[in-house]
């Protein structure tokens, strides 16, 4: 921040300049989040005829369903007319929603845009952000009482948002990543540390520290290194593919205590998984398969994912029902993500968006027409011209200056329009 010298000697601060560019800037881009947010849901008509909406904006309202009541949602067309005056919290987008607006959890209120709702929406998830608490540590957002600056992350799976630094693993600087699965999400969704291994932002690879390592690819058994060096494998825990039980049956058989003598060695029941894991992978055609076949670990973190990520995921008839299983099919829809959301929320803006030249444009014959858009690309051209020394300069733009600019720019016109001269035939 720049300061001056007062008379006595003494830096006195100014306050923070902030030139138009700036405030241009800052302005298309809440105008693109609130497109990206909002463009792609219905702000006139309730969401519910809908039935489960694949993805929407949504509000849970505190007037009507404080914290010790049951936990409910309601659409955006019913945010502006039955909520209006209400104390309402924003919870951003969620999937597969159903608007709650006067149902059995409103006892004083009947939605004016559809009042015709069953009782209750049975397949809703509900979770504390309806109750305006976020994150492990179930607090609201902004906090008025957390002095840290941090953003808050969105988990892909659960939709509930984090601080970044209550996620285990810091975020990306960059802001690189597309979608983040949380820490609770990877453990209870535990096949997605074999793809972070090969598909993270920040790759998660296996390490011969102590940790917990997935070395022969089958399913979540545990080899934790035992003191005298060795590696000694758990038992198979329940989410290990059918096809793969029965040759870890044969395998452990035949198993030997024989230890690693280095971190790149494998021993024969590790060479014995790979190949049969790269077997069945040949003959099943699962992804999934092959990268647990390689050396990954597990961590107790949060992941970051890049875009497209989620394309890279198995989709053979075994990974599709375990995605059934844990209910995350929704990993496999393209179209499920935030980013697809605000796209078509972007798209279906701009479409709707009336052009007020244009409509002025429509309304004049040809001859008025050529005169208009000269005249506007005049402005255009000279203004940007105009604006761009002040953003050179990093000046701020005061209201005499843009007087100053019109003035000219009038005189100028009236100089082209004096010089003409007009011919009859």
């Amino acid at each position: 921040m720049a300061g001056a010298e007062d008379p006595a000697g003494r830096q006195s601060e100014l306050e923070p300049v902030v030139s138009l560019v700036d405030v241009l800037e800052e302005d298309e881009e809440l105008e693109n989040e609130a497109c990206a947010v909002l463009g792609g849901s219905d702000s006139e008509k309730c969401s519910y005829s809908q039935g489960s909406v694949k993805r929407q904006a949504l509000y849970a309202c505190s007037t009507c369903t404080p914290e010790g009541e049951e936990p409910a949602g309601i659409c955006l067309a019913c945010s502006y007319e039955c909520h209006g005056s209400h104390k309402l919290f924003e919870l951003y987008t969620k999937r597969n929603f159903r608007c709650d607006c006067g149902n059995n959890k409103f006892k004083n209120l009947e939605c004016k845009l559809f009042p015709d709702k069953a009782k209750i929406n049975s397949g809703n998830k509900y979770n504390d952000n309806f109750f305006g608490l976020y994150c492990i540590c179930k607090r609201p957002y902004p906090d008025p009482e957390d002095e840290i600056p941090d953003e808050m992350i969105q988990c892909v799976v659960c939709e509930d948002w984090f601080h970044g630094r209550h996620l285990g693993a810091i975020p990306p600087e960059s802001g690189d990543f597309q979608e983040m699965v949380c820490q609770a999400c990877m453990k209870r969704c535990s096949f997605l540390w074999a793809y972070a291994a090969q598909l993270a932002v920040t790759k998660v690879t296996a390490e011969d520290d102590g940790l917990v390592l997935n070395v022969d690819g089958i399913g979540d058994q545990e080899v934790i290194k035992s003191e005298n060096g060795t590696h000694q494998d758990s038992a198979l825990k329940e989410d290990v593919p059918e096809h793969g039980k029965d040759a870890v049956k044969e395998v452990k058989a035949e198993q030997t205590n024989e230890p690693c003598t280095s971190s790149s060695s494998e021993s024969g029941l590790q060479i014995a998984f790979k190949n049969q894991h790269l077997s069945t992978e040949s003959q099943s055609g699962c992804k999934l398969q092959e990268l647990k076949a390689k050396q990954f670990i597990k961590k107790d973190t949060a992941t970051y994912w890049p875009v497209n990520w989620r394309s890279k995921l198995c989709t053979c008839e075994d990974c599709m029902k375990m995605y059934g299983d844990l209910d995350v099919l929704f990993l496999t829809d393209e179209h499920d993500t935030v980013l697809a959301y605000e796209n078509k929320g972007k798209v279906d803006q701009a479409a709707d968006r009336r052009d007020p030249l244009m409509d002025t444009l429509n309304s004049m014959n040809r001859v008025q027409q050529v005169e208009l858009i000269c005249e506007y690309n005049d402005l255009k051209t000279e203004l940007k011209d105009y604006l761009k020394r002040f953003a050179d300069e990093g000046t701020v733009v005061k209201r005499e200056d843009i007087q100053q600019f019109f003035e000219e720019f009038q005189s100028k016109k009236r100089r082209r329009v004096d010089g003409m001269q007009y011919y009859c035939s």
